[in-house]
């Protein structure tokens, strides 16, 4: 019986070692996270970049066989092209614009979420400091109910 005391003692101690172990692991994986997150990173850029050339090359040899197929079958130039061709430029212009103001909207929401993970991250602390000294004043109030007792 007494050494069922021992192994339950020494369970108990080893509770705390446990905690710290289990939190030491989950550090190393979120360490091994972010070891691989500026591979993970440059890898979506360069799949970006390369898809962009894909389309601009895309849009370049359409577009040159298009000319060459009307240019051989002598396609007459059609009326209002001068029209055409403004109006093309002024909602090619348009659509650059609101891409131009959805990024800026992305790049700001982006920086808002950076920044309530920084206030998350203050609360947490806060919260942990809070609990923290409430089990403190806990403890030290079962303790002294305790001795009050045994006296």
């Amino acid at each position: 019986m007494v050494i069922e005391m021992v192994d339950k003692t020494k369970e108990e101690t080893n509770v705390p070692s446990a905690i710290d172990s289990v939190k030491e692991n989950m550090i190393r994986t979120v360490d091994e996270i972010a070891k691989v997150q500026p591979q993970y990173l440059q890898s979506i850029s360069n799949l970006q970049l390369d898809y962009i050339q894909t389309t601009k090359n895309m849009i370049q040899t359409a577009f040159s066989a298009q000319k060459q197929v009307a240019s051989n079958w002598n396609v007459p130039s059609f009326p209002n092209a001068d029209l055409f061709v403004r109006q093309a430029n002024e909602m090619t212009n348009n659509a650059i614009r609101a891409v131009g103001i959805n990024n800026q909207l992305t790049i700001n929401a982006l920086d808002a979420a950076r920044e309530n993970l920084k206030i998350y991250n203050r609360s947490v602390d806060a919260v942990t400091e809070f609990n923290t000294n409430v089990a403190k004043a806990w403890t030290a109030f079962y303790s002294q109910a305790q001795q009050q007792f045994v006296r």
